[in-house]
């Protein structure tokens, strides 16, 4: 699950960027998009952050989707408007509003024959969007050994916390058959 904003304190947060921010410096990174993982840890009381990745692209899938920016402008035409020495859009005072995506898990190897339930999940309130991407009949593995989500669930909502409650109400919506 993808939140935004993010639920971490505004120095964890800060020292979350910093840490992302040198580790893209060490490779040689300094404009473009980077995607950076992290997690953070507690050493001595304290939170830290530590990487699990960074790579020179975009988030990936159908994420971006959930993320929001000045003037409804997508995270590609920002990346695009980068690459080509645009100026990007004035932030403004207003913060976006809360949004995330849940990305659904493969729960076991085998052949997808249905996803029951998405009338009810895509009914959740807060929830703008859900998408299948695997077809049924097509065979699956989850991750690690598979290479893709089985869809997406998008949602908007007036508090992070009310996104992340309608994401797993419409989770908890849907029956995954896999044979």
């Amino acid at each position: 699950m993808l939140v935004t904003p993010s639920r971490l304190p505004r120095p964890v947060l800060a020292a979350a960027i910093g840490t992302a921010g040198q580790a893209a410096r060490a490779l040689g990174l300094t404009t473009g998009p980077v995607h950076a993982e992290l997690r953070v840890a507690t050493r001595g009381g304290q939170p830290v952050p530590a990487m699990l990745e960074l790579a020179a692209r975009c988030i990936g899938g159908l994420c971006s989707r959930a993320l929001r920016f000045p003037g409804g402008t997508s995270l590609e035409e920002l990346v695009l408007a980068s690459a080509l020495g645009q100026p990007a859009p004035a932030i403004g005072d207003d913060p976006a509003r809360p949004s995330g995506v849940f990305m659904l898990p493969v729960p076991h190897p085998g052949v997808l024959r249905a996803v029951r339930g998405q009338d009810r999940a895509a009914a959740v309130p807060g929830i703008t969007g859900l998408t299948i991407t695997i077809p049924v009949g097509q065979p699956v593995r989850p991750l690690p050994d598979g290479d893709r989500y089985l869809g997406f669930i998008f949602a908007e909502a007036g508090t992070r916390h009310d996104v992340e409650n309608a994401l797993t109400a419409a989770r908890d919506q849907l029956r995954v058959l896999i044979e």
